[in-house]
């Protein structure tokens, strides 16, 4: 199982704009949810551990802040061709037998990641209500295996302290996953 670090895009980054079809083909973007108290964008899929361990909590997290006024995006970058069990179909599916309540869309041509900056899953970044980056990095220290629980504790503080209206601690802990799964020749400069 690879270990890909987050590669903490800069805080104070206005969140990339993005419009993207979820598994039935809606479209989905930020301006979406124009003025939520905050927003926060995660790169999962279907097939990675790393993403099966949190997913759960992934749900949980996004209920309880959703009624905060927290708009929450799940961002599919995976090349399917060559992962099909991260296609669209999969990825219904996902959303169904976890529960999730927040649009999982598809970046089909991977350009929403590199934006992003992101570079693996599951990877986050949580926006205040101008759309300024205040937390990138992990959920929380849970990785399969480590017998951590997967409690969202770092994602949760820096909600709440964004939700409070102060500023989020800059000390911040990198995500750890799966490596993106890039097309052939599509990979960024930042990977690898």
């Amino acid at each position: 199982m690879a270990r890909t670090p987050s590669q903490m895009l800069e805080l104070g980054t206005e969140a990339p704009a993005f419009s993207l079809p979820d598994a039935d083909g809606a479209m989905h973007s930020l301006d979406d949810a124009a003025g939520s108290e905050a927003y926060l964008v995660m790169f999962i899929c279907n097939h990675c551990p790393f993403v099966k361990h949190v997913a759960d909590e992934l749900a949980r997290l996004a209920r309880d802040y959703e009624r905060r006024g927290v708009a929450v995006f799940a961002i599919n970058s995976n090349d399917v061709e060559k992962y099909p069990d991260d296609g669209p179909a999969a990825m219904k599916a996902e959303s169904a037998s976890r529960g999730y309540t927040f649009p999982y869309v598809l970046d089909a041509d991977q350009s929403v990641a590199k934006a992003y900056l992101a570079a693996c899953t599951p990877d986050f970044y949580l926006f205040d209500a101008n759309r300024l980056l205040v937390y990138r990095g992990q959920l929380d220290g849970s990785r399969p295996g480590n017998n951590v629980p997967a409690d969202g504790r770092d994602l949760r503080a820096a909600l709440d302290t964004v939700l409070a209206g102060e500023p989020v601690p800059e000390d911040q802990l990198p995500s750890l996953g799966c490596n993106i799964k890039w097309k052939a020749g599509n990979e960024p400069a930042y990977f690898g």
